[in-house]
């Protein structure tokens, strides 16, 4: 199958190599006819298939079943189970998409999801993000930020979402000395802060340059350009600057804290858990985990076995892969 823009080498869910569609499709329907659901059946197939393979799946459940699979298994399921088996067999894009709309529903807006997805993928992503963005919901992505979102954190999501960072490996030495004096001169020189040229240099340098850039910014100004972000921005703006900076950093220990977060303290934020897990799963989840385990001492998989229950558990860690 064609690899695609989900698809890394580094993630806990490869291609089933005995694929058979048609039989995966007749168990899943024999799992969900009559009373009572046969969720491991469910889990057992569609956690151990890549997302290419469950969408063919989902072709042959239509044909024999005369109906759509995501909305039978909404039917089906309820609470957090339904909510990462739905993901699973949601296109990667069709997913963040929904995300992306959910997070600027209703009254008031979930700018931690705005941020972690528009700081954390690359140009094909968002290409294909915004398309299938537009096909469901009838409007850009952009216009919906833009009601949405205002000031100086608004014009850098709009920027992100744009997709035109330069994605060259190339390093050009001069320019990363010239982008750091850019910045300390819009920031810690001056009264007050130039933030355009913040947002212009975070939101289109390729990752690369910008980790030679604030290498050069911490020699010339003596100061990390996180501690500078937090002296001088504020509010949204500086966690979406932060969590740029993180992502130029490792995006793995970036998704690793963002976990931690999730599932740590009173109560758990199952939203954002599902969406790194199910989004990671066929990337990077395994540099995920081990950062997890370095930066907190103990393994993704127990933290979520101590803090999730039931079949969402079970289906969790299939997902999550292994205990490190």
């Amino acid at each position: 199958m064609a690899t695609s823009a989900w698809v890394g080498n580094r993630g806990t869910i490869p291609c089933a190599s005995c694929f058979d569609p048609a039989n995966d499709a007749a168990l899943i329907q024999k799992a969900m006819k009559g009373i009572g659901t046969d969720e491991k059946t469910l889990i057992d197939i569609i956690a151990n298939r890549s997302n290419a393979q469950r969408q063919v799946i989902a072709g042959q459940y239509k044909m024999a079943a005369g109906k759509d699979l995501r909305e039978a298994l909404k039917a089906e399921l309820s609470g957090h189970l339904e909510d990462i088996i739905v993901a699973l067999v949601t296109p990667p894009a069709v997913y963040d998409a929904e995300q992306l709309n959910k997070a600027m529903q209703g009254a008031g807006t979930d700018e931690k999801t705005l941020i972690e997805i528009l700081a954390s993928r690359n140009n094909k992503q968002m290409r294909e993000v915004a398309q299938a963005y537009y096909k469901i919901y009838n409007k850009s992505l952009e216009s919906d930020i833009s009601a949405d979102t205002s000031g100086d954190f608004q014009k850098a999501l709009l920027v992100l979402a744009d997709n035109k960072r330069n994605e060259s490996p190339i390093v050009d030495a001069h320019l990363g000395k010239s982008d750091a004096q850019i910045l300390y001169e819009a920031g810690e020189k001056k009264w007050g802060t130039d933030e355009d040229k913040f947002t212009e240099i975070l939101c289109l340098s390729s990752l690369p340059q910008l980790k030679h850039t604030f290498t050069e910014y911490q020699k010339l100004s003596g100061k990390s350009i996180e501690d500078s972000i937090r002296r001088e921005m504020s509010g949204d703006y500086e966690d979406l600057l932060l969590a740029i900076v993180k992502c130029v950093k490792s995006i793995p220990a970036f998704f690793a804290e963002k976990l931690r977060g999730a599932l740590k303290g009173a109560g758990t934020d199952e939203r954002t858990l599902n969406r790194i897990l199910v989004s990671r799963s066929e990337l990077d989840l395994l540099d995920i985990r081990a950062e997890y385990k370095k930066l907190y001492g103990h393994s993704l998989y127990s933290a979520i076995q101590s803090d999730t229950s039931g079949d969402y558990r079970t289906a969790l860690l299939k997902i999550c892969g292994g205990n490190d």
